[in-house]
């Protein structure tokens, strides 16, 4: 797997957690709860903030920057699911009329 950005697995983690539950900011304690492999890393928290994804605010809280806006946008299917398509109203009407005749 290829990380992007130069971000570590912990660190994308983080950014994904910000995005499942919504939120623009996380708490320390938040951001600990997330379970990380076990390595000798600094805090991914720490290391976002001098990488420039996250601000640090009032009582020990993140915040995302705009810099991780495009990050967080970014949605990867991976290469062996198909790609579903919904139907339009049109195609069922189509579908419905010739069937019908």
């Amino acid at each position: 797997m290829v990380l992007s950005l130069g971000l570590t697995t912990q660190e994308i983690r983080v950014l994904q957690e910000f995005r499942r539950l919504g939120k623009d900011a996380l708490s320390s304690a938040e951001i600990q709860a997330i379970k990380h492999p076990v390595t000798a890393a600094e805090k991914p928290e720490m290391s976002l903030l001098s990488k420039g994804y996250l601000t640090a605010g009032e009582a020990e809280s993140f915040s995302l920057t705009p810099r991780a806006d495009p990050l967080l946008a970014y949605n990867p299917v991976p290469e062996n699911e198909p790609v579903v398509e919904a139907e339009s109203p049109a195609a069922e009407t189509t579908a419905e009329t010739t069937a019908g005749e």
